[in-house]
């Protein structure tokens, strides 16, 4: 009699859990079908965007534009996202980064492209681009020293010293 609830019990739970596999199924078929009718419109969008590429109707300058635009805003929720702790690391890094610019200004003004129509212009920008480059360095430099020494501890004076 024992024997028998229990298999009757064991019948029933395994039959519950053959109901629910079948759902699981069912719903992994669903979620199947979306997933390769997504792919399908997706390959479509696809197919329609090369078609613009390749005929050139995007324009360089607006894809470059909305590059520099999306940038602006990436660049401004970074920096105001930054604890007051992680600013003097980051300012090193910052002047770091504006090392590798004053190189790259530097090649611009000694490069000699004078047989080119712009040669000119790339000596000049590169010159400008050098002094804006020093001047951030420098002053991130002092900015940094300037924050390290706020976290310094003040010496206090000694009684001795007052008299």
């Amino acid at each position: 009699m024992l024997l028998q609830e229990d298999t009757e019990q064991a019948t029933e739970e395994a039959m519950e859990t053959a109901e629910e596999l079948a759902k699981t199924v069912e719903q992994l078929k669903q979620t199947s079908e979306t997933l390769e009718a997504s792919s399908q419109q997706l390959t479509g969008q696809m197919s329609a965007f090369e078609a613009l590429l390749d005929t050139g109707h995007i324009n360089e300058y607006v894809f470059l534009g909305t590059i520099f635009i999306l940038a602006i805003f990436v660049g401004y929720y970074v920096v105001w996202s930054v604890t007051p702790a992680l600013h003097t690391p980051l300012m090193s890094v910052t002047n770091a980064v504006s090392s590798v610019v004053i190189v790259g200004a530097l090649i611009a003004v000694g490069a000699d492209i004078s047989q080119s129509p712009a040669g000119g212009w790339s000596q000049l920008l590169g010159i400008a681009g050098v002094a804006l480059a020093s001047v951030n360095i420098f002053g991130g430099f002092l900015v940094t020293q300037r924050m390290l020494a706020m976290y310094k501890k003040k010496e206090r004076p000694t009684a001795a010293s007052n008299n």
